[in-house]
């Protein structure tokens, strides 16, 4: 069976004084698809980052959490596709997005950087914007001036299990938009609503 999604990366930044930052959702979840797989990211030199290999739900997944800053993510990412010859359009880049709510998510395939300095970087890497987007919610704190303060601080009590939630209606999709079904996964991620 031929597969739309062969990699999953997570963006963050690395380091314990980003752990559990909002910016460091993609990477979360990445680390979270490996837990559920039964598997550990470990740290792989060549392709900039922590890195995984997984057989889950009839999929054949690379995993990658750049071990870069974000800003320099796209390092890392096209390492790993061009060591195994992945195509963009299979890769899933799974980010923060500061225009959902927390406990949302949305795939979306292409589209621009929306400022986001991760996906900036992946763009130039790749030379295309041609690559699906895992969308991770983190709401806005309101005041474009409070945004860095915002995504780089830490997750509350309520954020994680809204993410954890989310991460795992992700996880439920993530098959069908592998396989060819991306429709069907879109429309039931897209209609997920957080517990209050």
């Amino acid at each position: 069976m031929a597969q739309d999604i062969v990699m999953v990366v997570g963006l963050g930044n690395p380091g314990s004084d980003y752990e559990n930052t909002r910016h460091n959702a993609g990477a979360l979840f990445v680390e979270a698809l490996a837990r559920e797989a039964g598997q550990t990211l470990r740290p792989e030199k060549k392709y900039h980052g922590l890195y995984a290999r997984i057989q889950w739900q009839g999929l054949d997944l690379h995993l990658l959490n750049p071990s870069t800053f974000m800003n320099r993510s796209g390092t890392a990412i096209k390492a790993l596709a061009d060591f195994f010859k992945i195509s963009p359009e299979q890769i899933l880049v799974a980010h923060d997005e500061l225009d959902l709510p927390p406990g949302t998510a949305k795939l979306k395939k292409g589209g621009g950087h929306g400022g986001h300095n991760g996906l900036r970087d992946t763009i130039a890497h790749l030379g295309t914007n041609d690559f699906q987007r895992l969308r991770l919610g983190i709401g806005h704190p309101g005041d474009s001036r409070k945004v860095t303060g915002f995504v780089l601080g830490r997750l509350g009590k309520q954020e994680t299990e809204q993410l954890t939630a989310v991460f795992d209606e992700v996880m439920r999709v993530l098959p069908d938009a592998a396989s060819g079904k991306l429709a069907a996964a879109m429309n039931r991620l897209h209609s997920f609503k957080p517990t209050p």
